[in-house]
């Protein structure tokens, strides 16, 4: 087909002045993991500019029903990150994003560009009942096209399940099916925004958890420590468990409750001590931590298995020494953590506060977040030996993943003759202490010879 033909076809599906029509998608090679709860998408797309004016930004898509369960999206040009605006194309439903390029795209050449997306809540328990000896069959909707507003030429779409027991997928010919994949296409000459509903009902046991809420809080002491507790409420929102739950045959059949969760992984930082666990009951002594070179491991194991449906609560804390992450230049300091850390395997987080407490003193505060997010009213922190209080800068924000797992910078002036505040309260106080001490044994409070002659006397005349 002639580059003219080409061009037509993307003008016939275009909207003028909305997107460029001298753009082509040359290859998409799309590949889709389903294996876990979250629906990991990623294209690698070669682009080519058949027009005769350099191209400088470029428009990414997805359909509607994708942008409703969308929680993370990041393009790249090798390792380069690209900027991401969301925008809008005209008389078309769906999410789009306007990608800025590091360099333009000029007549004639191409670029290869990397879209990752994920989708939190892309996967639907099918049944959304089962009982404790039945397995979790999960549905996936997605588009068998690459929903863009160029023209594609070539496409091949791949499918991870990570199992072979497959109850249906959509038949968009060509597909094939072979062991834990399924490959549809090639296909070519695909016609800008392009939907195919892409059905695949499957059998997937892996662990639905979902943290409904996570409070993670940081506090900073100048004194050399960084202390990190996260105060945790998650739920099994896999296919909930119908009839009762028998202990005994959970115990005795390998089987039995195969998709529920009896433990779960979560990885510390590498300098973490001091680490506890524990729910509203008190300590949960039935965890194992093994310290690796680069991170430090925790198997944690709730009191009861957790079925769709079930809920667990707890608090995970740790410190970590202020010198790894705590930096500073005379009294202008930078603090550099995570927003938010590994919490479990592909986990997903419907809402995050994070409260970082800051020492008392400090002032001209200011966040620089990895993402947007939302900056909640700050906030002073009264504890032992504090006059005015510690400031407390939080943030909130929602649908997380693991690739929000990112660094703030949190910049601060404090003096540090404030770091004797505290010391000299305490020396003041028992200063104060030993005065009374002194005072109160020197005074005689005991009663004199005198009123006890006087007393004497009284009680000879009253015989």
């Amino acid at each position: 087909m002639s580059r003219v033909r080409l061009l037509f076809l993307s003008l016939v599906f275009l909207v003028a002045g909305s997107v460029q029509a001298d753009v082509v998608n040359k290859n998409v090679d799309t590949a889709v993991d389903i294996s876990t709860q979250l629906v990991k998408i990623a294209h690698k797309v070669t682009v080519e500019n058949v027009g005769k004016t350099p191209v400088k930004s470029l428009i990414f898509g997805v359909p509607a029903h994708i942008k409703e369960r969308l929680s993370f999206i990041s393009a790249k040009v090798g390792e380069h990150q690209l900027r991401l605006s969301e925008t809008k194309v005209d008389n078309q439903e769906g999410g789009f994003w306007k990608l800025e390029l590091r360099s333009d795209i000029t007549a004639g050449r191409t670029l290869p560009l990397s879209i990752d997306l994920v989708l939190g809540r892309g996967l639907i328990p099918h049944p959304s009942q089962i009982t404790q000896k039945e397995k979790q069959l999960v549905l996936f909707e997605g588009n068998a096209y690459y929903f863009s507003p160029y023209l594609t030429e070539k496409q091949t779409l791949t499918v991870n399940l990570g199992t072979s027991s497959v109850e249906s997928f959509a038949r968009v010919q060509p597909v094939s099916q072979s062991d834990t994949k399924i490959t549809y296409g090639p296909y070519e000459k695909v016609a800008p925004f392009k939907e195919e509903r892409l059905n695949i009902h499957y059998e997937n046991n892996s662990p639905f958890l979902t943290i409904t809420k996570l409070e993670r809080v940081i506090e900073v002491s100048h004194w050399g420590n960084i202390a990190v507790e996260e105060t945790i409420d998650m739920e099994h929102q896999g296919a909930t468990l119908k009839g009762p739950f028998s202990r005994y045959e959970y115990q005795r059949e390998t089987q039995s409750g195969i998709a529920s969760v009896k433990s779960f992984r979560t990885a510390l930082p590498a300098s973490a001590v001091d680490v506890y666990y524990r729910d509203d009951i008190g300590n949960i002594s039935t965890s194992h931590m093994r310290v690796l070179s680069d991170s430090v491991e925790l198997e944690l194991r709730p009191r009861f298995p957790l079925f769709g449906g079930w809920k667990t609560h707890y608090t995970l804390g740790y410190n970590v020494p202020s010198y790894e992450y705590l930096f500073n230049q005379g009294d202008q300091f930078v603090l550099k953590m995570r927003l938010m850390d590994h919490v479990v395997d592909d986990m997903y987080v419907e809402e995050l506060t994070t409260k970082i407490i800051l020492p008392e003193g400090c002032h001209s505060i200011e966040l620089t977040a990895p993402y947007s997010v939302k900056r909640l009213k700050d906030t002073l922190h009264q504890t032992y030996l504090d006059t005015k209080g510690r400031p407390v800068v939080s943030v909130s924000k929602s649908n997380l993943v693991e690739n929000h797992i990112d660094d703030f910078e949190l910049r601060y002036t404090f003096a540090k003759v404030l770091m004797f505040q505290e010391p000299l309260l305490v020396i003041f106080a028992f200063f104060a202490l030993f005065l009374l001490v002194i005072i109160y044994v020197r005074l005689d409070f005991s009663i004199t010879d005198e009123e006890e002659n006087s007393r004497v006397e009284r009680e000879q005349k009253d015989k």
